[in-house]
């Protein structure tokens, strides 16, 4: 059977009623495909994304589209309808072409945006400029573009529109991402982890209702901290983070977002070194145990 989309890390199968989700070992930085594999990531991300659905399902009851994993890294889910372009309010039933992201701390792009003025420190509810690694006092939270070329920041306005909802939906999903937030919150905690921050997508139910779909949880969508060592003043990154901060160390993340922002052509990304590369399949299979207390 071939797949009808490949992307970045995952290969989607058409079986009718249902898709099959198979995760290889892929792995990608800034919208690049790295030209190296990460033994152990995709079932890392299968496993791991499984035991949240199965979790927040329970905890949380909020609906989502997992119902079974054939394989450890493989996953077959509930198959919505993908609208082109935009999504419908008369439409029921399908996958809404935005990404969620609900941020805790101050950490990534996030960080970058309030640097360069993007974001201002008001706009977050805080009275002076944050440092990086600093609480917030309430979650932040965003939409992003799924189907473009690069991910952009979208207004309420264009969340709507784009969406195919009412405001009213809007702040529905916004209530149940926080929701589904302080359950991982809670049992990453238990586990000595600190949840930083992490993106979702959804799609509606036949009843406008929204359903959890894709993966999250995992090392690629969301990141998570070492608290005893942020406890200290240390933050200790256990996502794909060091992989990105890899490129930024050798100039690669300047070269490629100076190509982007003057319209020319992206530089090739370059492999990763063989210790990165083992100490990153070490860090997926690792906090798959840390993530949800079961044995890899």
């Amino acid at each position: 059977m071939e797949p009808i989309r490949i992307g970045k890390v995952k290969e989607v199968y058409d079986e009718g009623e249902t898709l099959l989700f198979k995760f290889t070992d892929k792995i990608s930085v800034f919208d690049k495909i790295i030209p190296s594999m990460i033994p152990g990531k995709g079932e890392s991300l299968c496993r791991t994304s499984a035991f949240w659905f199965k979790y927040i399902e329970e905890t949380a009851h909020v609906k989502t589209d997992f119902i079974e994993m054939p394989a450890k890294n493989q996953m077959r889910v509930t198959k919505f309808f993908i609208p082109e372009g935009k999504g419908n309010p008369d439409e029921i039933e399908y996958l809404i072409p935005l990404e969620f992201i609900t941020r805790y701390y101050v950490a990534g792009t996030l960080y970058d945006r309030i640097k360069s003025g993007k974001i201002k420190p008001e706009d977050l509810g805080l009275n002076s400029m944050p440092k990086y690694g600093d609480e917030l006092d309430d979650p932040y939270f965003e939409v992003t573009t799924k189907f473009e070329k690069f991910d952009r920041p979208l207004t309420t306005g264009e969340c709507i529109e784009i969406g195919g909802m009412t405001k009213m939906e809007l702040l529905n999903i916004r209530e149940t991402l926080f929701k589904v937030d302080r359950r991982i919150n809670k049992h990453v905690l238990k586990n000595g982890l600190i949840h930083v921050d992490g993106k979702k997508e959804l799609a509606f139910d036949a009843g406008r209702d929204p359903v959890l779909v894709d993966t999250f949880g995992t090392l690629d969508e969301d990141r998570f901290w070492e608290k005893k060592d942020y406890d200290k003043g240390i933050i200790k990154d256990l996502s794909k983070e060091s992989v990105r901060q890899y490129y930024r160390s050798i100039g690669y993340h300047d070269k490629l977002y100076a190509a982007r922002e003057k319209n020319l052509p992206e530089p090739d990304i370059t492999p990763l070194p063989p210790e990165l590369i083992k100490q990153t399949s070490e860090l997926y299979m690792n906090m798959y145990e840390r993530i949800t207390g079961e044995k890899w």
